[in-house]
């Protein structure tokens, strides 16, 4: 074991950083020339991985139970949920200091009239100084070192399937809760194995963590949708700060995962927000199509008949089968917002599937690695998973999953291949990551009865333990010593 440790300090040496018990990847990395680098963030606790985790994406059967644990994350370590976060806790001033403030653009924070609505008038819209989607719909940030927006598949046919403002928590009304998850995961398992991309809710997710690990477990990917869904450019930076790193917090104490996306509700982004989300290492994400199912009624919906997003379906639907629509795929948006908007999504999606290539966003961005910790490697249009091995056991209430992967998947910038191998020594464990501890774990809590607000928008862990290296050279040496030692 001691020669081990000291494989694993050679690594360190070489410039690539091995970590046993999170599996995250801490060296900066940036996705294209000029674009500013971002890393793994250091501020977010080291929490355990949750039991009822897979240690990868899932290749065997998926758990359809039609039950989830109601047991809350320990809601005394977050701000109240649906409330605005305050800026003055310890963590956020954290993330505060960390970021480099000389890289976020001097935008006006913007404001709203009475109802509500974003003042749209005063702003230059032909200069459009800070790529401000909510008057100009701009996806390519002004300055050079940020990323353009993810808004539409590349592809002709492929449509990206996603939804935001979940988890869907149970309401206490048994006619709404029908639809409450895990309804529509269990749906989409169902229904030729579907993926989606899934932004989540800060606040839906402490309420709810089960629900975001049967997700994650079922291949879903999760993003940040911030913490109780305000117009982001009329937050100060602090509040940015505030509203992604809760989010980002509750992803990770309830599933594991540090994620590398997120999207801004009601598509309200400029430069000034890209550049705080961007150096708190995630990309944003948008739509180029719009269903407003949000606004149909249902709880917490509008007055929007429900004939007319079929007909947007349709006309959707009829414009690829025509051959007109044919420059590019779509991203869509969705809700898992409440029995209206699930019941729709699961009237249209097989009949969307007979007309387009239905995938992830991140699968047809062809993006396989969405967290920070690389052991989740998913598939993509351009690689799929290849010598996988998962084993999952299916009963009623709980999945077991158990997997050592071998794949090769590309990132959007660049094609890494990973490879992975199990340590069976605690002790090598502790080697490797001297400093992984056990922080805010889940507490028991009442039974969720938190309704979704909004109106617009099982396994055990697996015993084996990810490294992960991104050099090919490292990884081709951890293999073969780790498999000489064990």
């Amino acid at each position: 074991m001691m020669f081990l440790a000291g494989f694993g300090a050679l690594l360190l040496t070489t410039g690539t950083f091995v970590s046993a018990a999170t599996t995250t990847t801490k060296s900066s990395t940036s996705t294209s020339t000029g674009i500013l680098s971002v890393q793994s963030p250091t501020w977010l606790p080291d929490f355990p991985i949750p039991a009822g985790v897979n240690s990868g994406y899932p290749t065997g059967p998926l758990n359809t139970s039609d039950t989830l644990s109601t047991e809350t994350l320990d809601l005394s370590a977050y701000p109240d949920p649906w409330e605005e976060p305050s800026t003055s806790h310890a963590e956020i001033k954290a993330v505060i200091a960390a970021i480099d403030w000389d890289k976020v653009p001097d935008a006006p924070i913007q404001k709203t009239d009475s109802n509500g609505d974003l003042k749209l008038t005063g702003y230059n819209v032909d200069k459009d100084p800070y790529c401000w989607w909510s008057d100009t719909n701009c996806v390519k940030p002004k300055v050079s070192y940020l990323p353009k927006d993810i808004s539409y598949c590349p592809r002709a046919g492929d449509w990206g399937l996603n939804y935001d403002d979940g988890p869907f928590n149970p309401t206490g009304n048994k006619k709404v809760d029908k639809w409450a998850e895990p309804e529509l995961y269990n749906y989409l398992a169902e229904t030729n194995n579907q993926k989606a991309t899934l932004f989540y809710i800060g606040s839906n997710v402490v309420t709810y963590p089960d629900a975001a690990r049967r997700a994650l477990n079922d291949g879903h990917v999760l993003c940040v949708h911030t913490w109780s869904h305000p117009q982001m450019t009329t937050q100060t930076n602090e509040q940015v700060v505030a509203q992604l790193y809760w989010t980002l917090r509750a992803i990770k104490e309830a599933t594991g995962v540090t994620t590398r996306c997120w999207r801004p509700p009601y598509g309200d982004v400029d430069d000034r927000v890209r550049a705080i989300a961007w150096q708190m290492g995630m990309r944003t994400m948008i739509w180029d199509e719009d269903t407003n199912d949000w606004d149909m009624p249902g709880e917490g919906g509008g007055k929007l008949a429900p004939s007319t997003v079929d007909g947007y379906f349709q006309d959707w639907i009829d414009a690829r089968n025509d051959g007109s629509d044919n420059k590019h795929g779509h991203i869509v948006l969705e809700h898992e917002l409440n029995n209206s908007t699930v019941e729709m999504t699961e009237k249209w999606l097989p009949k969307l599937q007979e007309a387009f290539n239905v995938v992830s966003i991140h699968e047809c961005m062809n993006i396989s690695q969405p967290y920070w910790e690389t052991n989740w490697v998913y598939p993509t249009e351009k690689n799929p998973l290849t010598n996988v091995s998962t084993t999952t056991t299916t009963t009623t209430t709980t999945t077991t999953d158990s997997s050592s992967e071998t794949s090769a998947a590309s990132t959007e910038s660049s094609s890494i291949t990973k490879s992975s191998t199990a340590v069976r020594d605690s002790a090598a464990t502790a080697a490797l990551n001297p400093g992984a501890g056990t922080t805010n774990i889940i507490i028991p809590a009442p039974k969720s009865s938190v309704a979704n607000l909004l109106a617009d928008s099982e396994a055990s862990q697996s015993s084996a333990t990810n490294i992960k290296a991104v050099s090919a050279g490292s990884l081709l040496a951890v293999a073969l010593s780790i498999a000489y030692l064990l």
